[in-house]
């Protein structure tokens, strides 16, 4: 069982595919692994192994080339997203009880490509933050250090990632939280172009802010989760058809980009040197490997006042919420909701204008440049009992979204960006590297990823046993 653990995805989905192994054996392997770590560093409050045995064995009856491109792979889903029959809490006292009745199109898509649900993944209370931690199940910790952040909003799945709990995850990303985590633990989180990925619609039926995505601990298994994500939905209007690409084969591909920028903060100060100081060092190992590497980026100099305005207006939404149970709301979605409902017309055009601007501007940048290099996060992890990054490099941040501003500005140009990570603080802390790609790259993006992967060595530092 730990042989079958610290097996790649891809190895694993491999011996799925040549009946080596069964699905089974691989839930039998993750709940021994739960049990072991998970009361260390509360990252799967939720499982549902029995619903996961059930839908195994009738995958089972099929054979083997029937049984989708996951072939029985388990797969966390961040419990913001519905599967049905499970308890989906959204991280919120109000849903604490909730059972859902059905499930997200995320997690359809995913169990008709052979994914087999086994439990949720922690998150903040509605995803807000990039710390995770609720008043339903409590705090998620760092597996490199217990007494730190895993980051957020898909924590959880960061941290099962880490410690051997999952091959892959689901997560989901607004202002980095698919980014931000995979930096602090030391796994791979990539955001892919609106539209890849379908899920089901709410209250907003064209929104390319918030998308869904993959986790993983290399970039390869990445991109297989990728493959069996993408694809065309009916119920999601803005979901795009897949044109037979295989991600898992581009990643493969051998394919290293000519020229790349890499910035230190994307013009989005401030950023802690020795997170700075990890990424440029990185970017330069590129050097040695015949690539042109150039410090540049584009103008994002909106980001902050088009982030703040946009965001608040998606949970302008909330308001019935905000009315029936404000008591439950953590301080953080109160402020959120009453700045989205204060917002005027003329404030949400500015914002719709600056982002228009910024996309165009990311678009010619990508004229000269194959990929954009830059920090993840702009600070190590930092203590669990802080509730967001209110300071760095001696600069007082306004709010406790002000931290996220160099991966809210990649969201804003609707790019492709994968986090890996690129190195360790002097007290053995990861810190993640963003690469960003022109929209709808994921094939450049995933392929440059592997390589510079590859070049800098880091693409088997976990699972991990949690360490204090």
């Amino acid at each position: 069982m730990a042989d079958l653990i610290r097996m790649t995805a891809a190895q694993v989905v491999d011996s799925l595919q040549r009946g080596d192994i069964t699905p089974l054996d691989c839930l039998d392997a993750l709940e021994r692994r739960v049990a072991e770590v998970d009361g260390q560093v509360n990252a799967l409050p939720t499982l549902c192994f029995d619903r996961a045995r059930k839908h195994a064995r009738a995958l089972m009856e099929r054979p083997i080339p029937e049984r989708g491109p996951l072939a029985g792979l388990p797969v966390p889903i961040k419990d913001l997203t519905d599967v049905a029959g499970v308890r989906s809490t959204q991280g919120s006292p109000i849903f604490k009880d909730r059972i859902a009745e059905t499930s997200d199109l995320v997690v359809t898509h995913l169990e008709g490509r052979g994914g087999v649900i086994y439990a949720m993944s922690n998150t903040p209370e509605f995803g807000a933050g990039a710390h995770t931690f609720n008043e339903v199940f409590g705090v998620t910790r760092n597996p490199w250090n217990t007494a730190l952040s895993a980051s957020g909003s898909s924590g959880g799945a960061a941290v099962a990632l880490a410690t051997g709990m999952a091959w892959v995850a689901h997560g989901s990303d607004l202002g980095g939280s698919l980014r931000n985590p995979a930096s602090f633990c030391g796994v791979v989180g990539m955001r892919p172009s609106p539209g890849r990925v379908a899920a089901s619609v709410f209250s907003k039926i064209d929104s390319t802010l918030g998308v869904e995505g993959p986790m993983a601990r290399n970039v390869e298994d990445l991109a297989l989760l990728f493959d069996a994500m993408v694809g065309e939905e009916p119920a999601d209007p803005l979901s795009l058809p897949s044109d037979g690409t295989s991600f898992l084969k581009a990643a493969r591909s051998g394919w290293k980009p000519r020229r790349v920028a890499v910035s230190r903060d994307l013009g989005l100060p401030p950023v802690d040197p020795r997170v700075a100081d990890l990424v440029m060092a990185a970017a330069r190992k590129l050097e040695a490997e015949g690539v042109i590497v150039e410090e540049a980026h584009p103008d994002l100099r909106e980001t902050r006042e088009c982030a703040q305005t946009l965001r608040a207006l998606s949970y302008a939404n909330m308001k019935p919420l905000l009315d029936t149970h404000r008591d439950l709301l953590k301080p953080e979605v109160v402020w959120n909701i009453e700045k989205g409902l204060k917002i005027t017309g003329a404030e949400i055009a500015r914002a719709e204008a600056q982002r228009g601007e910024m996309f165009r501007r990311m678009r010619t940048f990508f004229d000269t440049y194959d990929l954009l290099l830059c920090p993840t996060t702009i600070v190590p992890p930092f203590p669990v009992e802080q509730r967001y990054v209110a300071e760095c490099d001696g600069v007082k941040l306004d709010t406790y979204v002000d931290w996220l501003m160099i991966v809210h500005a990649i969201t804003l140009t609707a790019s492709p960006a994968i986090s890996i990570p690129c190195g360790f603080t002097a007290d053995h802390l990861p810190v993640g590297l963003q690469v960003v790609a022109p929209g709808r790259g994921e094939a450049k993006l995933l392929a440059g990823a592997r390589f510079i992967e590859q070049v800098l060595g880091l693409g088997a530092i976990t699972p991990i046993d949690p360490r204090t």
